[in-house]
């Protein structure tokens, strides 16, 4: 190749270069949860007088997500076994045959099958809930999508809150219904995630 092309070539190389550095394409990302800021809470109608709510404290998982492509894919795993409510001794009820049957079920699931955007921001997901050995599609809302650096160890993350509601009844979890606590299942996700 003469002195002549190589310089052409070069500089061919350099104006690529340059416009990928000056127009990045969001590639896919993937965010691991952080289970100290993931902790999903249950809301529950009880005996049609109050809502009363408890949480999981052992959620993990990933989110990957392609802003671009509007597209990508959210697979959580929560540990039943860390269901929690303000009462030592509902939370051996919760985590009963009746309920979580945590002996058994020791955990739960959701996979996503398509996310939405509203331009590059996540605004929910389609997918299935696996709960006491039943799959069932659920919908899921999200709300105060955002993305940034750690303001102490500036690690690239996103945060969000996750709402959806089910009739706990489809997933076999009958105890209760309808007299004693609702079949309506509010879950709520406050969510905190780092990039890999």
């Amino acid at each position: 190749m003469s002195v002549r092309n190589v310089a052409i070539v070069s500089m061919a190389f350099v104006a690529v270069a340059v416009a990928v550095i000056a127009n990045p394409a969001m590639a896919a990302e993937t965010y691991n949860l952080d289970p100290a800021h993931t902790q999903p809470i249950f809301e529950v109608q009880h005996m049609g007088y109050s809502l009363q709510r408890g949480t999981f404290t052992g959620a993990a998982g990933k989110v990957t997500l392609d802003r671009d492509a509007r597209k990508g894919s959210i697979d959580v795993t929560i540990d039943t076994t860390t269901a929690r409510t303000s009462d030592p001794r509902l939370d051996t009820i919760v985590k009963a045959e009746d309920f979580f049957n945590v002996t058994k079920y020791p955990a739960m699931s959701f996979k996503s099958t398509a996310l939405a955007f509203d331009g590059d921001r996540l605004v929910g997901a389609d997918g299935t809930l696996t709960m006491l050995g039943v799959t069932r599609s659920v919908k899921l809302k999200v709300d105060n999508f955002v993305c940034g650096l750690h303001p102490y160890t500036r690690n690239p993350m996103c945060g969000a809150e996750v709402t959806t509601t089910i009739k706990r009844s489809e997933w076999g979890m009958t105890k209760g219904i309808p007299k004693a606590v609702g079949d309506d299942a509010k879950i709520i996700i406050p969510t905190e995630a780092y990039r890999e």
